[in-house]
């Protein structure tokens, strides 16, 4: 069934919107004015007040099947979420400042009922991060080929050694997934997958500093790092599958998360230009000013179908890899042009703390690089048209 026939969205589905586009409006922008312009995560006692209220109001862990606490939102409805959950100053980085809970851990998709209970179910009641190590200092957009990190078996044990490279939250979560090379004789059936658990003798976390303020990546060590067998997720081997799964799974949230914020930074633009007078004359009369808005608005409407159509495949699982990354390139860089199209709009408030708009200019940067660059999405897309 079509999710939105004649171009409308289900009911029950613009309810959920409005109730998050209400929170976002109510609760997270007042309290986010409040903080320095560049702050990563809201003060402690308003988290855990406004996770109460997202908690009572069933607004938690949206994405995440029912069984284990969440709302049971497909992808299309996290998506439709996702553009609203991060119109704020920090929605790049972390929309609704944590206070929806995280997005499913990847042990959702591919662990043992086992796994899910020890690490996934206190992870989504409690909020926690955890971190996705794929990327290598010798390169990140061809884990077939570019991972060296080894693990090696002894008896009930899997030994550890490597580095990853930019890999988010390492440093302060719980846990995360790690892959590796189990079988170098193998190619792409000699990667495995495995969980890593805060504090684990042998795993190190260094901090890499980036145009981003906050958002801090790392790089990753393993030494000799001793992981049981049983943290291994799925079987040997079939952790290149698990890891593209997830990869596409991700895109089509993360590509909303940058429409969200290519919309928000529209509204600011379109609100200044009716304000702002040139001359005596409001800047939306200029027709530059119209056009610049009008691009902007041909892009938006044009990237939440991309988005949308893909997500809509997906759920109804058909191979939507292609799908993921058109959205995940065309939201990346539309987002760019839009925001920059806002600053141009604002003039030297454009580029102030005052506004948000210097802020997600600059992480509208890593936008295009972090879920794969624009130009391996732009080889999965003509690999597949000339198959």
């Amino acid at each position: 069934m079509n999710p939105f026939p004649g171009y409308s969205l289900p009911p029950e589905l613009v309810l959920l919107r409005d109730q998050v586009r209400r929170f976002i409006r109510e609760e997270i922008i007042p309290l986010e004015q409040r903080l320095d312009p560049d702050a990563g995560e809201i003060p402690e006692a308003d988290y855990e007040r406004l996770k109460a209220k997202t908690k009572a109001a069933g607004l938690w862990c949206l994405g995440a099947p029912q069984e284990y606490g969440g709302g049971g939102l497909n992808t299309f409805g996290m998506c439709v979420i996702l553009e609203e959950m991060s119109q704020h100053r920090m929605g790049l980085y972390n929309p609704g400042c944590g206070t929806f809970g995280r997005y499913p851990p990847p042990v959702i998709y591919g662990g043992t009922e086992a796994q899910i209970q020890k690490y996934a179910v206190p992870t989504l009641r409690e909020g926690w991060h955890t971190f996705f190590a794929i990327t290598e200092p010798s390169g990140g957009s061809d884990p077939a080929g570019a991972i060296q990190c080894r693990g090696v078996r002894h008896g009930d044990y899997w030994i550890l050694n490597g580095t990853k490279t930019f890999i988010s939250h390492a440093h302060e979560a719980e846990w995360g997934v790690v892959f590796v090379r189990t079988d170098p004789t193998k190619g792409r059936q000699g990667i495995s997958c495995f969980i890593i658990e805060k504090g684990t003798p042998g795993f190190t976390a260094r901090p890499i500093r980036t145009i981003r303020t906050v958002s801090i990546p790392n790089e990753v060590a393993f030494e000799d790092c001793k992981v049981p067998a049983e943290n291994m997720i799925g079987a040997e081997g079939e952790g290149l599958n698990l890891c593209l799964d997830l990869l596409t799974r991700l895109r089509f949230p993360y590509s909303a998360g940058n429409l969200g914020v290519a919309v928000a930074a529209q509204r600011m633009a379109i609100a200044y230009a009716k304000q702002r007078q040139t001359f005596g004359v409001p800047l939306s009369q200029r027709q530059a000013i119209q056009w610049m808005l009008a691009d902007a608005e041909v892009e938006i409407r044009a990237a939440r179908w991309l988005i949308w159509d893909g997500a809509w495949k997906a759920d109804r699982g058909e191979d939507a890899r292609v799908e993921a990354s058109i959205a995940k390139v065309y939201s990346s860089e539309v987002l760019g042009r839009v925001i920059d199209s806002a600053v141009q709009i604002h003039g030297g408030y454009g580029v102030s703390k005052e506004f948000p708009l210097e802020r997600w200019y600059r992480e509208a940067r890593v936008r295009r690089i972090g879920e794969g660059p624009s130009e391996v999405h732009r080889m999965v897309i003509a690999r597949a048209l000339l198959r």
